[in-house]
Formats: C-alpha cells, structure tokens, sequence
C-alpha cells in the first residue's frame, strides 16, 4: 500500500466521493471568481460518472448565484482568504450555494465541503469553512436580507450590466435578469432528413422522456427535463441534435432565400460550433462554405457534420479578411456574429463574472468589421442574415443602424409578421424566457442589384 492511500484512509478521505467532488467543482470555480477562465471546456471527467450531474450542478450554479454567494462569504468570514487561496474561497462559495440553492442535507453541506479543504492540501480551511456554514445555518434570512439590499446581489448580476439591461429594456430588465438566473430547458432539433419533430416525439415518448413541441421553431423540441444525450433515440445516428429554439430561427429566416434555389452558394461565417451550419445542411440542397478564425471550435463544427452525415467547405480563416475567399459571390450570408453572449447568460453564467463593460464597444467594433467586410462578399440581389445571442442595443439595433446609414445598397427585410420577438429597428429581438427560447437578435438585409 502506497504511502499516499495510507496517508488518505488515516484522514478518513478513502473512496470518499462527497470530498472529491466538492474539491473538484472548487479547482474548477477558482479561474472563474479569479476571472482567468470559464467554465466553456468544463471536464465532468475528473468526478465518477455517478457524480457528474451534481459536479455540473455546483459548478454552474455556484457561477449562477456568485454575487449572492460571495457577499455572504464576505459577511461570515473575520478576514478574507488570501489570493493564493482562491480554492478555499471557490470551496466556501460551493459550500453557501449547497445550503441556500440545493436539496442536500445541511450535515452534508457543512461536513463534506469543509472536509474536502484536505483535499486542497489545507486542512486549516476545514475549521473555517465548517464555521461560516454553520453559522450560516443559523442565520441565513437574516443574512440574505442584509447583503440584498445591494440590487446586484439581489438580482445576481454586476452594476454594470443591470444598468445596461433597465436603459435597453426599461419594461423587461427584471423578467430579463429572472431568466438568466434560471437554467435553461435542454431543447432538440430534429433532423428532418430522419422524419419530422411530431414522428421524433413519439420516439422520445416510447423512450419514456416526456417533452413538447417548439411554438415557434418548426423542428424544435424541448425536454421536460434535460438528459444525456446519449439517451436519446437517434442521437449517435444522427437523427437530432441539441440547438435552442431561438438558434433554431436562423434556417427559418434564411428558407425563403435558399428553398428554391437549389445548389446556392452559402457562407457561414463564424461558423463555430456548427449548429446553424448543420441545420442549413438538413434542409437545404446548398453549396455550404463555413469559415471560423478558432482551429478547436473549428474541429467541433466537423465532428457535428460528421455524426449527422453531411457536408460542407470548412475553412479556418479571419472573417474581418478576405484571403480565404476565392472571389465568387455568395447567395446567402450568414453572419453568426461574436457577441457579448448577454442573451445567453442562463447557459453560460460566468458570463456576469467575466464579461466587462469595456468589452461591449470593442465587440461592436469587431461587429461592423465583419458586416463591412462580407457584405460586398454577397451577389446583387443576395441576402445577409446577421445574428447575435445578445440583448443590447449596441450589438444589435444600433449595430444595424450605422451599418445601414453607411451601405446604401443594403435594405432590411426581416419580417415583422411572426409571432416570435419583437420588432427592433431593422432586426427583430428575442429576449431570454424562463422555460423557453434564449436571448438573440435577427436582422435580414438584402443587397440590392444597382
């Protein structure tokens, strides 16, 4: 026996999951609250495969409710933890989500969260943590209605962006933050080369998961509750493939283009993670280019083309350039543009810790860099369909704006006569709703012939 397995069983750690799965999420939150990373390439694989749902849980809902979290620790703590420490702090914040936001036994709340400081190499920690959570037990309302009074507690989102949310949506920034703080429903589109969403959701009935139809995406499905993907009928074949409704509409807006144009000519650009670029393929016979300046978000767009059997030109290449382009014009447009992620904040939350307000000018920029660039990438007569996830003006309404006041050959169609989003200057906006679609942007320009 080795001297570390003894070292472990003399401190009671052996085989002891609950320790290292809150170690685990603790190593995992720390480039976060430290805003050094995300949770974006999160490894589910350091924990058994029995404890990964839990793994995610803390992880993403410790991201949720870090403001909440962290005004708290700030309460129950004497002093605060040294910034080599970061991983007790992740530990503690884990610790306060469990009791307030989780069904978890307080005991074990408490026990194994400050055990697993051994695992951290600080046992010192254990006495502390274990202190501030119980006292936590204790007081918790009195707690939470003190650090509360701070709307950006209350609402778990920073100054900046609660600002940003009531100028931009001054009837819908409350409904808007209750969205983001609550997980989104895990949604299915189904690949219609396989059969159609009503065929699909008799199979997912026949394999005991419950679900119902999209109301505005016509090969949308939504889980009643998420799954494995693995769980799915048809998965691996290829059959469907997990995409929001709102993603979903991009096919819908770009269908009267491409449906009767057999063999046109598409781009994607930031194409990147290839949900749009696969939808495309399922129901259009077109000649896809899709283009992506990131080589590993790049290999994912083909592994997804590869499960579900189809095809397209991938490039890795800078859409703010040309040197990738071969000098034939394109039919259609798809410019899936970087954003700051605002309407998807329920899916991604460390999106509140790492996103800054100085951002939101320089991914503008990058925006208009893009639209000047592709727009004269696109035949007389063909169409741009520009796309964010964003809710704020500045990357969508505004955006589209000054590109339209400085492209006289551009003119919107994006129809108005849908029952999904709201119009929205030359666009139309979808804003985050709780058990439905996510937060994004559309607008539809066609390039007219001079």
């Amino acid at each position: 026996m080795s001297a570390d397995i003894r070292d472990s069983r003399r401190r009671g750690l052996h085989n002891d999951g609950g320790l290292a799965l809150r170690a685990a999420a603790a190593r995992a939150l720390v480039p976060v609250i430290t805003g050094k990373g995300s949770l974006t390439n999160l490894d589910d694989h350091q924990v058994v495969a029995r404890d990964r749902a839990l793994f995610k849980a803390l992880c993403y809902g410790a991201c949720r409710t870090l403001p909440r979290l962290e005004a708290l620790a700030d309460k129950l703590l004497v002093k605060p933890f040294k910034a080599r420490d970061a991983d007790v702090q992740a530990l503690l914040l884990i610790g306060i989500h469990q009791l307030l936001y989780m069904r978890i036994p307080s005991h074990a709340a408490v026990g194994e969260t400050a055990g697993a400081a051994r695992l951290l190499d600080k046992e010192w920690a254990t006495r502390v943590i274990n202190g501030c959570l119980r006292r936590l037990t204790r007081e918790a309302t009195a707690l939470q209605a003190e650090v509360d009074h701070d709307p950006a507690v209350a609402l778990l989102h920073p100054r900046w962006l609660l600002k940003a949310l009531r100028q931009a949506w001054p009837d819908d920034w409350r409904t808007i933050c209750e969205a983001n703080n609550t997980p989104g429903p895990m949604t299915l589109r189904v690949n219609r080369r396989h059969g159609d969403r009503e065929a699909y959701l008799d199979r997912l009935v026949s394999a005991g998961i419950d679900a119902r139809l999209c109301p505005h995406a016509p090969d949308g499905v939504t889980l009643k509750t998420p799954c494995d993907v693995l769980a799915l009928p048809g998965f691996e074949a290829g059959h469907v493939s997990v995409q929001d409704e709102a993603a979903q509409l991009s096919a819908v807006l770009l269908g009267p283009v491409l449906a009767p144009r057999p063999g046109a000519r598409v781009l994607d650009a930031c194409c990147a993670p290839g949900g749009k670029t696969s939808h495309l393929l399922e129901l259009f016979d077109i000649d896809l280019h899709a283009v992506d300046s990131d080589a590993v978000r790049l290999a994912r767009v083909e592994d997804a083309l590869t499960r579900l059997g189809l095809a397209a030109t991938l490039t890795h290449g800078d859409a703010t350039q040309r040197d990738w382009w071969d000098g034939t014009p394109y039919d259609a447009i798809l410019l899936d543009a970087p954003c700051s992620g605002s309407g998807v904040i329920r899916r991604h939350p460390d999106i509140k810790r790492l996103r800054r307000p100085s951002d939101i000018p320089k991914l503008a920029e990058l925006q208009a860099r893009l639209l000047d660039n592709l727009w004269p990438l696109l035949r007389p007569g063909g169409t741009l369909l520009y796309a964010t996830c964003s809710v704020l003006p500045e990357e969508n309404t505004e955006q589209l704006q000054a590109f339209l006041a400085r492209t006289p050959d551009a003119t919107p169609t994006t129809p108005h006569d849908v029952a999904w989003g709201r119009p929205a200057g030359a666009g139309r906006q979808l804003l985050p709703a709780t058990d439905s679609h996510d937060g994004f942007f559309y607008a539809r320009l066609v390039r007219r012939a001079s």
